[in-house]
């Protein structure tokens, strides 16, 4: 994401304006009146789902974070402003609300939903900078240990986000729990890079 602070509260300001017209949406489902043009997944979910979600996005955090201190990359954390901590939040949702969302192969079968959710949890990786840096117009490439395994923790990440969406206990194939998770997840982040000293200034 750009550092400028500016362009961080443009896309929160964003983030948030999406959530609002999913949350409209979802609100339009429940009262029996559902927008025919909706944001994906825009249906209501019990508690039961949000639940697992969370919990499986925090169980996939800390081996994550048990793996980095192991292979001994934790101290090659990036830095992270709390503006741009609270723009993590928000791009949960907007991710979740392509990926989980849009990027699905629904109605042709078991094996080609999952084989696009592969594929698309590959994508997903992929456009985290981790094995790559674009600066002033520069493309550079960082194929390190770190790079390489935050990559595919992402890209587990990416996989359970999917496996909530369309669980038996998510029959409505809600965003909502996605969100949580999502949320969740980029929550714990935040919290270890804290403790880590890793969370500097406001912005």
């Amino acid at each position: 994401m750009n550092d400028d602070p500016l362009f961080q509260v443009l896309m929160l300001g964003a983030g948030l304006f999406i959530l609002k017209l999913w949350m409209d949406d979802r609100r339009a489902f429940a009262n029996g009146h559902p927008n025919p043009k909706a944001l994906p997944g825009a249906t209501p979910a019990g508690t039961k789902a949000v639940i697992i979600g969370i919990v499986g996005a925090l169980v996939l955090l800390a081996a994550e974070t048990w793996g980095e201190i192991k292979l001994g990359i934790a101290d090659e954390q990036s830095d992270m402003t709390a503006l741009f901590a609270l723009c993590t939040l928000t791009a949960a949702v907007v991710e979740e609300i392509i990926f989980r969302g849009f990027l699905v192969i629904e109605k042709r079968g078991r094996a080609l939903l999952w084989a696009g959710v592969f594929a698309a949890s590959v994508l997903f990786a992929a456009l985290h900078p981790f094995l790559w840096d674009w600066t002033d117009g520069k493309l550079t490439w960082s194929f390190t240990a770190k790079g390489w395994f935050s990559t595919a923790a992402i890209f587990a990440g990416s996989l359970w986000f999917y496996a909530v969406r369309f669980a038996s206990f998510n029959p409505r194939r809600s965003l909502l729990p996605c969100f949580a998770a999502h949320a969740a997840k980029n929550l714990g982040v935040i919290g270890v890079k804290a403790v880590q000293g890793h969370l500097v200034g406001w912005y």
